[in-house]
C-alpha cells in the first residue's frame, strides 16, 4: 500500500510541475554579467565606509560624529536626487551632446543595475569634497552643495564623457572608470568650496604653517584598506561585464599601479623629510588608485607601475603645494589625491595607452584630447560649484561660528560626541582623577601641533 502511494504521489508531482526551459548560453551571460556588476556595486558601497573611516580618523575625534553623519547623508541624497533628475541629465536621450533631455525618475529605463551601479559613484564625488571641507562647515549648507553636484553639476560632465553621444566622447576622449568624471570633479568642487570657505582657526599663522594632527592614525589608515578593496569594484566594475579577458587585466593594473604609488610615497618621503610619513604615504595608495582608473583598461601592466610611481611622488608635491605655498587646508588631502592625481591619470592615457598613447607610436593626438576634456571639466565644475557656493554663502554663511568651530562640530551640529574621555579614561581608584580629567580635556580639544616653516 506504501508503495502504491509513493508512486501515486510521484505520478501526481511530475503532472503537476510546470516544465521550465533550459537556461541558454545568453540567459546565463546576462545573469553572471549582472551579478559582476551588482558586486562592484556592493563593493563601491563600502567604499564609503573607507572614505568616513579615512576623514574621521585624519581629523580631530570632537568632529568625528559630525564626519561620519556627512558621509551617511551624502550617499542617500544623492542616490535620491540621481534617480529623481541626475540619471536622465547624465545618461538621456543628448540635447546638443551636452546634456541629457529624457529618462528622469527612470522613465523608460529598464537597466536598473546600470542605475544602482551609476549612483554608487554620484555619490563618491559628492563624497569626495566631504573630507576636504571638514571641521568647519555647516551641515545644512554641505547637504546643499552635495545636492548640486550631485543632481546637475557630476550628471554634466558624465554625460560629455560616458555618454555615447557627448561631446567629449566624440572627441576621443577616454576615462574608462573616471579619473576626470568622479575624481577630478569632486576635487574641484571641493577646492572651490574650500576656498570661500577658509581654512581652519589656527590652521595659518604668518608665514608659518600649523600641523592639526588628526586623532586615530590606524581608523584612517583601516579606511584605506577598505578603499584599496572597493576599488577593485570602482574599476572592474566598470567593465559592465565579467569579460574573462579584460577585467583580470583592469584589476591587474589597478593592483600595481597602488602598490607602485605606495612604494614611491615611502621612497620620496625618506628622502624628502628625512623619514617615512605614514599619514601622506598612505593618501600615497589613494593616489596611485585616482591615477589608474581612467586608464586601467588600455594600460598595459607595466605602464601601470609607471603610472603608479609618478602618482606617489606628485601625491607629497601636491599636497605641500596646496597646503604650505597655496594655503589650501585640507585636513584629508583630498584635493591632491582626486584632483591633481586625477589630472595625472587621465593625461596618461596620452602617453600609456596601448591604443592610442605617445609611447607606443600613436602621436600626440590623444593626449591633446585628453587635455581638452580635463580643462573643459575644471572650467565647468569651478564655474558652477564656485557660483553656488558663492551665492550660497552672501543668503547664509556656511561655515561655523568660531566658538562651535572650538567645541566641535559634533556638539555644536548634533549635540553629542562620537567619543566620552571624561567618562572613562584615567578614573580608576589608583589614578588622580583630576590628571585624568585634565589629560581627557586635552584630547577632546587637540587644535595645533608642530609648526612647520614655509620657507
Amino acid at each position: 500500500m506504501l508503495r502504491k502511494s509513493l508512486l501515486l504521489f510521484t505520478i501526481v508531482f511530475l503532472v503537476a510541475s510546470p516544465v521550465y526551459a533550459a537556461p541558454t548560453v545568453e540567459s546565463l551571460e546576462l545573469s553572471v554579467n549582472l551579478v559582476w556588476v551588482m558586486l562592484g556595486a556592493f563593493l563601491v558601497f563600502f567604499m564609503h565606509a573607507g572614505f568616513a573611516m579615512v576623514e574621521s580618523g585624519f581629523t580631530r575625534s570632537k568632529n568625528a560624529l559630525n564626519i561620519l553623519m556627512k558621509n551617511f547623508i551624502t550617499i542617500s541624497v544623492a542616490a535620491i536626487l540621481f534617480y529623481v533628475v541626475g540619471y536622465g541629465l547624465m545618461f538621456g536621450t543628448s540635447g546638443g551632446s551636452l546634456i541629457g533631455v529624457d529618462g528622469f525618475l527612470l522613465s523608460g529605463v529598464e537597466d536598473i543595475g546600470f542605475f544602482v551601479f551609476q549612483a554608487m559613484f554620484v555619490a563618491t564625488c559628492a563624497t569626495i569634497m566631504s573630507g576636504a571641507v571638514a571641521e568647519r562647515i555647516k551641515l545644512g549648507s554641505y547637504v546643499l552643495i552635495v545636492a548640486a553636484m550631485t543632481a546637475v553639476i557630476y550628471p554634466v560632465v558624465g554625460h560629455w564623457i560616458w555618454q555615447g553621444d557627448g561631446w567629449l566622447t566624440s572627441l576621443g576622449f577616454s576615462d574608462f572608470a573616471g579619473s576626470t568624471v568622479v575624481h577630478l570633479t569632486g576635487a574641484v568642487g571641493a577646492f572651490m568650496v574650500v576656498l570661500i570657505l577658509g581654512p581652519r582657526l589656527g590652521k595659518y599663522k604668518a608665514n608659518k604653517v600649523n600641523v592639526i594632527p588628526g586623532h586615530n592614525i590606524p581608523l584612517g589608515a583601516l579606511g584605506v584598506f577598505i578603499l584599496w578593496l572597493g576599488w577593485f569594484g570602482f574599476n572592474g566594475g566598470s567593465s559592465l561585464a565579467a569579460d574573462p579577458e579584460l577585467v583580470p587585466m583592469v584589476i591587474g593594473t589597478t593592483l600595481l599601479s597602488t602598490s607602485a604609488a605606495l612604494v614611491a610615497s615611502v621612497a620620496y618621503t625618506k628622502l624628502r623629510f628625512k623619514r617615512v610619513d605614514a599619514s601622506l604615504s598612505l593618501n600615497g595608495v589613494l593616489a596611485g588608485l585616482v591615477g589608474i582608473t581612467a586608464g586601467c583598461a588600455e594600460i598595459s601592466l607595466g605602464g601601470s607601475i609607471a603610472v603608479g610611481l609618478i602618482s606617489g611622488v606628485l601625491l607629497v608635491e601636491g599636497i605641500r603645494f596646496l597646503d604650505v605655498k597655496c594655503r589650501v587646508d585640507d585636513p584629508v588631502g583630498a584635493i591632491a589625491v582626486h584632483g591633481i592625481c586625477g589630472i595625472w591619470g587621465t593625461i596618461a592615457i596620452g602617453f600609456f595607452s596601448t591604443n592610442s598613447g605617445l609611447f607606443y607610436g600613436f602621436g600626440p593626438a590623444q593626449l591633446g584630447i585628453q587635455a581638452i576634456g580635463v580643462l573643459a571639466v575644471i572650467a565647468w565644475v569651478a564655474v558652477t560649484v564656485g557660483g553656488f557656493t558663492y551665492v550660497l554663502n552672501l543668503i547664509s554663511p556656511i561655515r561655523v561660528s568660531e566658538e562651535e568651530e572650538i567645541a566641535g562640530l559634533d556638539f555644536a551640529e548634533h549635540g553629542s560626541n562620537a567619543y566620552d574621555f571624561k567618562d572613562t579614561l584615567l578614573t580608576n581608584d589608583d589614578t588622580d582623577a583630576s590628571t585624568g580629567l585634565a589629560l581627557a580635556d586635552r584630547l577632546n580639544n587637540i587644535s595645533v601641533g608642530k609648526n612647520v616653516n614655509t620657507e
